[in-house]
């Protein structure tokens, strides 16, 4: 493995795509966007997401947007990964996980996690451009 992601690696990454800014959707809740549309969300707690080992809210949810269902269940289905979801969430195709567990990935998989992520909102120009400079960097 890798280095070991944090929380500052989410604003790094997300900061880095082109169009994206960080703001407010859902309700008022911090999130990274593309043209308006939100792609990685800070989510506030809610009665919907609660651990279930101690009873209490989430408080460091993050909801990061998957391409389809299949991803979002190739992640929540894999007991390697610290990602998961709740019935609030059921037919979303999105992924929760907990900031303070985001070591247990590294930064090279939460970047591919969250390219995707901006990919799926991103307009489909602004995607490919994205997408044609990246193969040339690389």
């Amino acid at each position: 493995m890798g280095r070991p992601a944090t929380p500052d690696d989410i604003a790094e990454i997300c900061g880095s795509f082109p169009e994206s800014e960080f703001g407010m959707s859902w309700r008022d809740s911090p999130t990274w966007l593309v043209r308006g549309r939100g792609f990685v969300l800070h989510r506030r707690p809610h009665r919907s997401a609660v651990d279930p080992e101690t009873g209490e809210l989430y408080d460091d949810l993050l909801v990061i947007v998957t391409p389809t269902e299949i991803e979002k269940l190739a992640l929540v289905e894999d007991p390697t990964t610290p990602f998961f979801t709740v019935d609030h969430f059921n037919g979303y195709a999105a992924v929760l996980v907990q900031e303070s567990r985001l070591g247990e990935v590294d930064v090279d998989e939460l970047r591919e996690l969250l390219t995707d992520a901006w990919l799926t909102r991103a307009p489909k120009r602004l995607a490919r451009a994205f997408l044609a400079e990246q193969e040339s960097d690389g």
